[in-house]
């Protein structure tokens, strides 16, 4: 998987100064089974310029090429130490919760992967990798506001909403842009069905329409068992839709809502009022039903290895 993965890079990819708008191309990558972290370092190694925003990172093989490449960083205040002395750390009680790199100002690395060994190796994340230069905009956009300390806050996204190869994506950061308010409107939407895959769940609104959607439509979900507590939604989501706590014993780390097989939302935001109004965060939501359909994929794998609540 690895090898073809890498492959693929190097056909699709090419030299993007001669890489047109129109021709983009989406990757997705599941870890851990897709080697997330190699296919991170091997990207870093084939880019002049890199800058990530990461909540955190700790594989010793991403730090060093991070270096070795001169590559502009932010990381979460909380999981600084001296090996990243390199970069920048954030300043405020919030967290910098992106997981997000830019390549060449040309190639775009989110979702909810942190480039550690648990990230890595053991927890469920996803990884999704476009080339497009539109989209690389609004993240420089906001990395260059997280690397002059402008946290929690800042500009809203101009741009966010742009067509590539035909298919729409939308892309947000929070708080600015109100995501929980996007990620709402994009599920009450659905006339199907509605998966969800979600490390933390504390945000009444945004289960509330999914308990509203559930009397119509399907919708089920899994929540990672860890993240029980007074706050979150699981109880109360229990009793009208079918949702079940993850069964892997390291961390069911995905932040993914799938519409009618055909809509992906995914980035680094939990549903979680900290996630809405506090941290900084990104959301991209494409509408491919290709790309849906690997994340169906995932969302079935997990489901049926899961525990009903």
């Amino acid at each position: 998987m690895r090898i073809f993965f890498l492959l693929m890079v190097l056909v699709l990819f090419g030299c993007a100064e001669n890489i047109s708008e129109e021709d983009t191309h989406t990757i997705v990558l599941f870890c851990p089974r897709d080697d997330c972290g190699k296919n991170l370092i091997y990207l870093i190694n084939q880019s002049e310029e890199v800058k990530c925003a990461l909540f955190d990172v700790d594989r010793e093989g991403i730090i060093s090429i991070l270096k070795i490449k001169n590559a502009s960083v932010v990381v979460d205040n909380i999981n600084y130490d001296q090996r990243l002395n390199f970069t920048i750390k954030d300043t405020k009680f919030q967290y910098m919760h992106n997981k997000f790199c830019v390549f060449d100002s040309s190639m775009v690395w989110t979702g909810s992967f942190n480039p550690t060994h648990r990230g890595d190796s053991v927890n469920n994340n996803n990884v999704v990798l476009v080339r497009s230069r539109l989209l690389a905009e609004n993240y420089l956009k906001e990395f260059y506001e997280l690397q002059v300390g402008v946290y929690g806050g800042g500009l809203k996204t101009k741009r966010s909403k742009m067509t590539l190869n035909g298919k729409l994506y939308e892309n947000y950061f929070c708080p600015e842009d109100w995501c929980a308010n996007k990620i709402i409107d994009v599920l009450d939407s659905a006339e199907k069905s509605i998966h969800f895959m979600v490390f933390s769940f504390t945000h009444r609104k945004v289960a509330e329409v999914l308990i509203e959607k559930s009397g119509k439509i399907e919708v089920k979900g899994v929540m990672e068992k860890s993240q029980n507590s007074k706050y979150s939604q699981f109880d109360i989501m229990n009793k009208s839709l079918d949702v079940k706590w993850d069964n892997n014993g390291a961390n069911m780390h995905h932040k993914v809502f799938i519409v009618d097989s055909e809509i992906i939302v995914t980035g680094s935001f939990n549903p979680s009022i900290n996630g809405d109004v506090n941290n900084d965060e990104n959301v991209l939501i494409i509408h491919d039903s290709v790309i849906a359909t690997k994340f169906e994929e995932e969302f079935l794998r997990i489901s049926n290895s899961s525990q009903d609540g």
